[in-house]
């Protein structure tokens, strides 16, 4: 034979696919292998993204308000004396930061204090404690309300409150004179405290309501007009 046969396949004759024109069309194969370009987002995906945000940003406020507890209260809008009924004019609202320990009442409650009686002064501008409200007025069956004017010196220095135990006590005449009157009480006599008024009167003296038994509360409030009268604590209403 002088050449080889094609028809025989006594070889295998490889044929390379022609070479593409430069700039030409790309072949279907070259062209299934290339990947595809990511889409553009879509619109609703971006108004998703906003909306998570946008709720993000509300709940960090929220938690934020939360860490500072800021928490709305009731206030003193106006000046009630002790023993007095609180109107609707006499209080309100207002918001603060509630740390702990501290004693308020919640605005959603304000409906609730109209009506009650000042245990204490209450002065505009101050939040409203709850052991400055009393549901009844004093005293009770069995009780005389005596009022006592003391000096600062016949009161501690820690002050007195509501609900406060003390002792009545019969003090000696200035400088021991034997002038001074006698002392009406001969023994201490035990009282709790109703109310006191925290803002002097003309003479510098601070006035407390004291709940004495009916048998003795005309011997207090002699001893009292004298101003010969201490008052010693055996208990507290608080901490």
């Amino acid at each position: 034979m002088s050449g080889s046969d094609p028809g025989l396949g006594f070889g295998t004759v490889f044929h390379p696919e022609p070479e593409p024109p430069r700039n030409g069309p790309v072949p279907a194969i070259a062209r299934s292998q290339l990947r595809g370009l990511p889409r553009r987002r879509r619109p609703a995906m971006i108004a998703l993204a906003a909306a998570l945000i946008g709720a993000g940003i509300l709940a960090s406020a929220a938690l934020y308000q939360r860490a500072d507890h800021q928490v709305p209260v009731v206030m003193v809008t106006t000046a009630v004396p002790v023993g007095a009924v609180i109107s609707s004019s006499d209080v309100g609202t207002t918001t603060v930061a509630a740390g702990p320990g501290l004693q308020v009442i919640p605005a959603r409650q304000l409906s609730q204090v109209v009506g009650l009686v000042a245990a204490t002064s209450l002065r505009p501008g101050t939040l409203l404690a709850p052991s400055e409200l009393t549901s009844k007025l004093a005293p009770g069956t069995g009780q005389q309300l005596v009022p006592v004017a003391l000096k600062p010196s016949g009161l501690p220095a820690s002050g007195l409150a509501p609900g406060d135990r003390v002792l009545v006590v019969a003090t000696p005449a200035a400088g021991g004179s034997s002038s001074g009157a006698a002392p009406v009480l001969l023994h201490p006599v035990p009282a709790v405290v109703e109310a006191v008024d925290a803002v002097p009167d003309q003479d510098g003296s601070d006035v407390v309501d004291l709940l004495v038994d009916s048998d003795i509360g005309p011997e207090v409030a002699e001893q009292a007009a004298t101003g010969q009268i201490a008052l010693v604590v055996t208990s507290r209403t608080g901490p």
